[in-house]
């Protein structure tokens, strides 16, 4: 079984991440792959060098000088700090941004709105199965090759939408979605199942918004291309496999685990 998972930046300042993550990937028999954001570092970053931040449908606008900054919060510090914590764990964990060979190939989803943000399109599925059987936890900085003539290099892809191509691609069991919230909450309550249809509802009514706006869009990105189960939860999730709100497309296995 091979299982996805996202962390975003918040979770990511959790002390209890790294042994909950040894758990999961012990679970897991190793067959995990992990892709981490970092925007309260990148946001910070931004500060510092005197820059703001805005964003789009909970994608940050990213200019010229700002995917500089973005490889740096995210492809630098915040990769190399999450593989340390998991080394520590005793996990062969590697860090890799999607621009170490082309392992994410993204293209401009909007220029003239958000400028060096893009949309994946290709995953070096060879070169992840190369790191999963030889007993390695891929840990993966969303920051993308560009793989088109516009712009520059590197694109900043939102890490949900990475890790929803890179689940898809690898034919993974679950995608897991892993917020600062135990799943999506509608009057703060955790919704325990949503269709396609109601996931889709809650964004265009304005229920979902801004962080959980993206992941639903990702979650109905990675159901409607195969993946057999999404799940949009908290640290537990990781190895508490009846947690947070579950998508699956209609007709789908129900229950709450993974076989």
């Amino acid at each position: 079984m091979t299982r996805v998972i996202k962390v975003g930046g918040r979770p990511q300042g959790d002390p209890t991440l790294a042994t909950t993550l040894a758990a999961g990937w012990t679970r897991d028999g190793g067959g995990m792959v992990l892709v981490h954001g970092g925007g309260d570092e990148v946001t910070a970053l931004q500060r510092a060098f005197g820059t703001t931040s805005s964003f789009v449908g909970g994608r940050r606008v990213t200019t010229a000088e700002d995917i500089e900054l973005v490889r740096m919060a995210l492809s630098g510090s915040a990769n190399k700090r999450l593989v340390s914590t998991l080394v520590e764990q005793g996990i062969s964990a590697v860090g890799l941004s999607g621009e170490d060979a082309s392992l994410i190939s993204a293209s401009p989803m909007d220029a003239q709105a958000l400028g060096h943000v893009g949309v994946p399109h290709t995953i070096n599925v060879a070169f992840l199965r190369h790191l999963l059987s030889g007993g390695y936890l891929p840990v993966i900085s969303p920051v993308s090759h560009n793989g088109s003539d516009e712009l520059g290099a590197a694109l900043n892809v939102n890490g949900d939408d990475a890790a929803a191509a890179i689940a898809i691609a690898l034919g993974a069991a679950e995608l897991l979605l892993v917020a600062d919230v135990p799943g999506v909450l509608r009057d703060g309550e955790v919704i325990q199942r949503l269709s396609l249809e109601e996931a889709r509802a809650l964004v265009c009514d304005g229920t979902a918004r801004g962080g959980m706006q993206a992941k639903l869009h990702a979650a109905l990105t990675a159901v409607e291309g195969g993946v057999p189960q999404v799940r949009i939860s908290d640290i537990l999730a990781i190895d508490d496999l009846t947690r947070g709100t579950v998508l699956r497309r209609a007709g789908g296995v129900g229950g709450g685990g993974l076989s």
